[in-house]
């Protein structure tokens, strides 16, 4: 399936859009405890949806070589977007636990990091996403050449990490954990079979040239 071909002006409308739209779960959380409409905790509700949200915008962003390998549809150009909205939820969902779930209480803050596995994962993935997000840019691109794409490659464990925070963090195991194990699996799992896949369908398409 092909999508409408953009100007590169429709294209950076198209990236700007995206973030405006991203950003709108985050802002709507964040009113809804302001004005007092979450209940419970809110605290620790709005910490969760902005974390969810980082998942999900992962995800989300490996999911689009597949999706352009299997499917044909090519969604490159908003990559960087999904990566780097991604990691401002990341940031997000860690300023409110710095902040407004431990107070700025370091003390507390560096006993949750060694003692429970769930942060102590969460902090592995926020300092491996900084790297990415400050060269997430053209210029970086150009300098750091064939390595800015093994840098990149931090994302896979960043999954993984992400993954196990947020499952952890819920301390019991239903629906919407799984669904995001099973699609952390199928995602990476891809990148495994990816070459081989992609060289047979290669060797088809010249057989039938």
């Amino acid at each position: 399936m092909a999508l409408p071909k953009l100007s590169p002006r429709g294209r950076e409308t198209s990236i700007w859009l995206l973030y405006a739209l991203g950003f709108i779960p985050g802002l709507w959380g964040f009113y809804q405890g302001a004005t007092g409409q979450i209940a419970g905790d809110p605290v620790r509700v709005f910490e969760h949806l902005l974390g969810l949200w980082a998942l999900r915008f992962l995800c989300l962003g490996l999911a689009v070589t597949p999706l352009r390998d299997l499917a044909g549809v090519n969604l490159i150009a908003w990559r960087r977007a999904l990566g780097l909205l991604a990691f401002w939820y990341v940031l997000a969902h860690f300023t409110v636990y710095l902040t407004l779930d431990r107070g700025l209480q370091f003390g507390t803050i560096l006993a949750d990091i060694a003692k429970r596995p769930y942060i102590t994962l969460g902090m592995a993935g926020l300092l491996m996403l900084v790297p990415l997000a400050i060269t997430s840019n053209r210029w970086s691109i150009r300098r750091l050449g064939s390595r800015w794409n093994k840098l990149h490659k931090l994302v896979y464990p960043i999954l993984i990490v992400s993954v196990l925070h947020y499952a952890l963090s819920l301390k019991s195991i239903t629906a919407e954990p799984v669904f995001y194990i099973v699609t952390a699996t199928v995602l990476l799992g891809y990148r495994l079979v990816r070459t081989p896949l992609m060289a047979r369908r290669r060797n088809r398409r010249n057989q039938t040239a």
